[in-house]
């Protein structure tokens, strides 16, 4: 009753979709939206997180965008070379055989190295092309793909010398696999934040000395480490006793097929979805690399001193530079991907007869189907168009060499996070509304941590929306104590202001009683995602309005 009560607001331009209360609760995990959106506050803690959908805002006066590529010919040359994809025994492959479909396409040279500065519209274009056989073969073609051209291939385009970078001609060439080994057991979501594995520079060798000094600062879940033949390894730089923070080595993982003296890895195990992928641990033994493994266009050692070649520009700052081209890809995979189950289901349940008193309908005319798929459709229009954007900015300054706006990367950010959870409540909808279909293999159904894997890659959704609401506190803090006035002139809305002030008396009134400053913020965590709800919101409607830089 109280459900049909409630009417569902607006908030800015967003537009919120009631949903059964039962499908709600279900959703509370998400936070898609905020429970304040429709309760007031004292219904807010019996309702235990009931929520709605959130929609993202059509944009009337601009062209909707397609992401498809007017470089059809290319296009056209790179699905025959990947067609045979389709038939794929996911389940049964080795790491190896799958490793030597990658290693065959690369050597194709229909996507350079170098693309991905020189023709970035290709880069995407690829991955596009490649998700749409994700719905068949899971996430792990795929993932071996862009951890090979964005993480691997792409730090050398970003950090490396002019030979280093040449030097991409050659391992393309001989078919040369590469990985990215950052993340570490310890370290978690702290990425790049936390590096423990070291690289201590010997001067009398003119050698750096990779070691990994404890079980916690092991390289873990390396895509494609048991069988690339390179890897970019991200370790603390340390000269003389001193650190100089995360700095990206390219070194020989394997020679002639054979791992080289010093490196020990594993296998992370089984998984539900991509098996067909490799999945490592590594660790280093004090393994020698020449000084030449340094990726050095912004830092290097210079008569054993270190040497900042570009001042106010930390390395690691170019290094986090691939997550910005891996956040577009993944949305865009995340589509693509929604977009392929939803036309194959759609397929299926035109042709599905049912039993009628009257006449024998079609799967797809069932009420709550069809307008599922008519509001998908929809909301796939907005996304798309928004991603796009995102795409062909971020293409402009890959081209020019620039790094993104700030306005750029929030945008980008946020295109990762509305992509993929919008992907993973519909295609769950659709799970839950087309019956049998969806429990059969072959579907695509089987697949869906998909999803989920888009969901961790490239920044988590939840760590990501947590650092939205952090920075825009941080940023809002005076304003908020000199009136609504000066909150709005830093660009906040009036709902911004209001939940941020929620949040800083919450973590005040939780001090008060002891906690320490992550408990208070802990606390107040329905409201922070509240807040990176209608951050993100912002963010889309700023950045569509926006003219191209």
């Amino acid at each position: 009753q109280m459900m049909q009560a409630t009417q569902c607001s607006l908030r800015g331009s967003a537009t919120f979709i009631p949903r059964s209360a039962t499908f709600i609760r279900e959703c509370v995990g998400t936070r898609l939206i905020s429970t304040s959106s429709i309760f007031s506050v004292k219904l807010k803690a019996a309702c235990a997180g009931l929520s709605c959908v959130r929609v993202m805002p059509s944009f009337p006066n601009r062209k909707v965008q397609t992401v498809t590529s007017t470089d059809s010919a290319w296009a056209e040359q790179f699905k025959r070379a990947t067609v045979d994809l389709a038939s794929m025994d996911i389940n049964g492959i080795s790491y190896e055989e799958s490793a030597e479909r990658m290693r065959t396409l690369l050597k194709t040279g229909l996507l350079k190295h170098a693309d991905l500065h020189n023709n970035p519209e290709r880069f995407f274009l690829a991955h596009r092309l490649l998700a749409r056989h994700a719905p068949k073969l899971g996430p792990g073609f795929w993932i071996r793909f862009t951890v090979h051209y964005n993480l691997c291939v792409g730090t050398v385009l970003a950090l490396g010398s002019p030979q280093q970078v040449e030097d991409l001609k050659g391992m393309q060439e001989r078919g040369e696999l590469g990985c990215f080994s950052l993340t570490e057991k310890l370290a978690g979501v702290n990425s790049g934040l936390v590096v423990n594995t070291t690289a201590t520079w010997d001067n009398a060798e003119q050698a750096f000395v990779l070691h990994t000094p404890t079980e916690g600062a092991r390289k873990n879940w390396i895509s494609q480490g048991l069988v690339a033949d390179k890897t970019v390894v991200v370790a603390d730089l340390r000269i003389d006793g001193k650190s100089h923070g995360p700095h990206a080595f390219l070194m020989d993982l394997r020679v002639g097929g054979r791992v080289v003296p010093g490196v020990s890895h594993g296998d992370m195990g089984r998984k539900t979805v991509g098996n067909d992928l490799d999945n490592a641990w590594i660790a280093f033994d004090r393994v020698r690399l020449p000084r030449t493994a340094l990726l050095n266009r912004y830092a290097d050692v210079e008569g054993g001193k270190y040497v900042q070649k570009v001042k106010d520009i930390p390395v690691f700052h170019m290094i986090g530079q691939r997550l910005f081209s891996g956040r577009v890809a993944v949305a865009q995979a995340a589509l693509e991907f929604r977009r392929g189950l939803f036309e194959g289901t759609k397929a299926y349940t035109d042709a599905k007869r049912c039993w009628g008193p009257v006449e024998e309908p079609v799967l797809s005319s069932i009420p709550q189907l069809k307008a599922l798929y008519t509001e998908a459709e929809e909301r796939m229009g907005r996304v798309g168009e928004f991603v796009g954007k995102c795409e062909a900015e971020l293409c402009a300054g890959l081209r020019a060499g620039r790094t993104p706006s700030v306005e750029l990367v929030e945008a980008i950010a946020v295109c990762k996070v509305r992509a993929v959870e919008e992907s993973i409540a519909l295609v769950h909808r659709l799970r839950n509304d087309v019956g049998s279909y969806a429990l059969m293999a072959g579907t695509g159904f089987e697949q869906t941590d998909f999803l989920v894997c888009c969901k961790f890659a490239e920044g988590d959704s939840r760590i990501l929306m947590q650092k939205m609401a952090r920075d825009r506190l941080r940023q809002l803090a005076p304003a908020l104590a000199q009136g609504p006035a000066a909150a709005a002139a830093l660009g906040a809305t009036e709902r911004e202001a209001a939940l941020c002030r929620e949040i800083t008396a919450g973590m005040a009134a939780a001090a008060a009683r002891g906690a320490n400053k992550q408990q208070a913020w802990d606390e107040m965590w329905v409201t922070v995602y509240e807040l990176a709800e209608e951050i993100m919101d912002r963010t889309v409607r700023q950045f569509m309005a926006a003219p191209p830089p």
